[in-house]
C-alpha cells in the first residue's frame, strides 16, 4: 500500500507549499533570482532546524539569567522546556508525526550513548537538577533529536532526493559500525579513520539534488562536513555556557575543531536513522516507485 513510506511523504509535502506561498514566494517577486535563492536557502535552512535553534537560545538565555535560589535547576526547565516545545511543533503542524518518529528514535540512540559517555568520563554535566539519569540531564536527548528533526525536515521542505543511493543495507551495517565504535573505541582501537573512509567509498557518487529557481545537486559526503562544521559551532554554545564540560576541558571553553570528525560521523547515523521512517526520497528501487507514485499531484520545493 505504501512504497517507502512514499503516499505519507507526499502528504507532507502541503507543509513546504505553504512555506513556499508565504515566505518565498513573496521573496522571489520583490528580488534578483541568484539573491532570492540565497535568502530562501537560507530562510528554510533555518526553518528546518527550528528545534535545534529553540534549544539554543534556551541553554544561552538560561546560562544568562538562572540563578541557583529559584524553585527549579536551569537542567530541569531545559527539560520541560523541549517537551513543551516538541509537543507546540506537532500541535500547530510544525512537524509531522512521522518526523516525531525519526525524533524519538534518534532520541534514544542520543541518550544511550550519553549513558555511556558521561559513565566513562568523556564529558560532564556540572550542574544539579532533579531530572537527571546516572549524571545525564534528560534534556541532552533532545539535542540530539534536534539534529534527526532537522535531517527530516530539511528534506521535506527542499523536496530532496538522493541518487544514485546505495543498497539500503549497506547504509545501515555503516551507520551500526559507526555508534559501534563511539562505544568500543575506550577498550578496542579506534577504527573512525575506516569509518571516514567507508563514507567517502560508499556515499562519494551519492548526489542531494533539490530545486531553488533551478536545479542544485551536491554531494553527499560534502553536505555531511557542512552540517558537522554547524553543529561543531552549536556544540560551542554549550560548552562557552558551561552546560557540559569534556574531560581535560575547562569550564567556558571552546570545543577543539577534532570533535567535528565525531559530528560528521554522527551525522550519518541521524541520516540512516531518519530513513528508516521515510524512505521515498532515496534512490531506492526507484523505477518501480515511481510507476506508483507517477499520478500524484506536482511537487513544490
Amino acid at each position: 500500500m505504501d512504497i517507502h513510506g512514499g503516499f505519507r511523504f507526499f502528504k507532507t509535502m502541503k507543509f513546504t507549499q505553504s512555506f513556499d506561498t508565504l515566505i518565498s514566494d513573496p521573496i522571489r517577486a520583490r528580488l534578483p533570482d541568484r539573491i532570492a535563492e540565497v535568502v530562501v536557502f537560507s530562510l528554510k535552512q533555518g526553518w528546518a532546524c527550528l528545534f535545534g535553534i529553540l534549544l539554543l537560545l534556551a541553554v544561552i538565555c538560561t546560562n544568562a539569567i538562572w540563578a541557583d535560589s529559584w524553585p527549579i535547576a536551569r537542567y530541569d526547565f531545559l527539560v520541560v522546556f523541549a517537551v513543551l516545545t516538541q509537543a507546540a511543533m506537532l500541535l500547530f503542524r510544525l512537524e509531522t508525526w512521522q518526523e516525531a518518529k525519526v525524533i524519538a528514535l534518534f532520541h534514544l540512540t542520543g541518550t544511550s550513548m550519553e549513558f555511556f559517555k558521561v559513565s566513562a568520563g568523556s564529558w560532564s554535566y556540572p550542574e544539579a537538577g532533579f531530572l537527571m539519569i546516572l549524571g545525564v540531564p534528560l534534556f541532552s536527548g533532545f539535542m540530539y533529536a534536534s539534529v534527526g528533526s532537522y535531517i527530516a525536515r530539511v528534506i521535506r521542505l527542499f523536496d530532496m532526493r538522493f541518487t544514485p543511493y546505495p543498497a539500503f543495507w549497506m547504509t545501515v551495517v555503516l551507520a551500526i559500525a559507526i555508534y559501534v565504535n563511539f562505544f568500543a573505541h575506550h577498550f578496542v582501537p579506534d577504527i573512525r579513520l575506516i569509518l571516514f573512509a567507508a563514507t567517502i567509498a560508499l556515499f562519494w557518487r551519492t548526489r542531494i539534488t533539490f530545486t531553488l529557481g533551478r536545479s542544485y545537486a551536491i554531494p553527499l559526503p560534502l553536505a555531511a562536513l557542512c552540517a558537522s562544521f554547524c553543529l561543531w559551532i552549536a556544540e560551542n554554545v554549550g560548552t562557552l555556557t558551561g552546560t557540559w564540560v569534556y574531560a581535560g576541558s575547562r569550564t567556558f571553553e571552546m570545543t577543539s575543531l577534532s570533535k567535528m570528525g565525531s559530528w560528521y560521523l554522527l551525522i550519518y547515523v541521524a541520516f540512516v536513522t531518519v530513513t528508516l521512517v521515510v524512505r521515498a526520497p532515496l534512490g531506492v528501487r526507484r523505477n518501480h516507485a515511481k510507476s506508483k507514485t507517477s499520478q500524484m499531484p506536482p511537487q513544490q520545493g
